[in-house]
């Protein structure tokens, strides 16, 4: 069964395509470090998006091509990025006050796991020796209008990531507004969670048995 989750349904691209639609035009963006580092590559034609990162950055574009990288020029996860014309570059204070002042529009970030009312735990696993990466996320979520999840619908061993409640330490409590998987887009409403999307081959009740917790069409 955890098989047949992964083969079907949406890849990485379809994913971060997914969520690139969905941002307004003159949205100021984060992305966070992984999946959704790759939104920034599908700006809709005729849509103008700003991506900020929190190392200093506002005007972030898409992955330079191989051999053209700027070794000084880097997104918060140490990768290399381009920028848009207009770019600016400024202290990672200044940066951190734009998010805590609620100047970013929109977030996304991967996910450990996500509960049914919008808990998100995205930085460890709690486990002895985990090494904590928590970065700006729990700053993000707490300052950022808006707050998408991408993330593969099951982990390697087959386990749901959307979940009735969060076993991991959290990064936020009912932060996340729209989850965004292999298998499904699906909303998170003070009411539950409702399934906007679902990928194609995917039936419902096959995207139920993959989720602990309860989905509503």
């Amino acid at each position: 069964m955890v098989e047949k989750a992964e083969l079907q349904g949406w890849d990485i691209n379809e994913m971060a395509q997914k969520v690139a639609l969905d941002i307004p035009d003159g949205a100021y963006v984060n992305l966070g470090i992984g999946i959704p580092e790759k939104v920034a590559a599908f700006v809709p034609e005729g849509r103008e998006v700003i991506y900020h990162t929190e190392n200093g950055l506002l005007g972030m574009g898409k992955t330079p091509e191989a051999g053209k990288e700027d070794p000084e020029l880097i997104n918060a996860g140490k990768k290399a990025v381009t920028t848009i014309p207009g770019a600016c570059f400024f202290h990672h204070a200044d940066s951190f006050t734009m998010i805590r002042g609620k100047h970013i529009d929109v977030c996304v970030l991967g996910a450990l796991q996500v509960a049914a009312n919008g808990d998100l735990a995205n930085w460890s696993t709690g486990e002895p020796g985990a090494i904590p990466a928590v970065g700006g996320a729990m700053d993000l979520v707490a300052g950022v209008k808006t707050i998408y999840v991408i993330t593969r619908h099951t982990t390697k061993t087959g386990e749901s990531k959307i979940v009735k409640q969060c076993s991991y330490p959290l990064t936020g409590k009912a932060v996340v507004n729209r989850i965004y998987t292999n298998l499904a887009v699906i909303d998170v409403r003070e009411t539950g969670l409702f399934v906007r999307e679902l990928a194609p081959g995917i039936s419902f009740e096959y995207l139920q048995s993959q989720t602990e917790a309860r989905l509503n069409p």
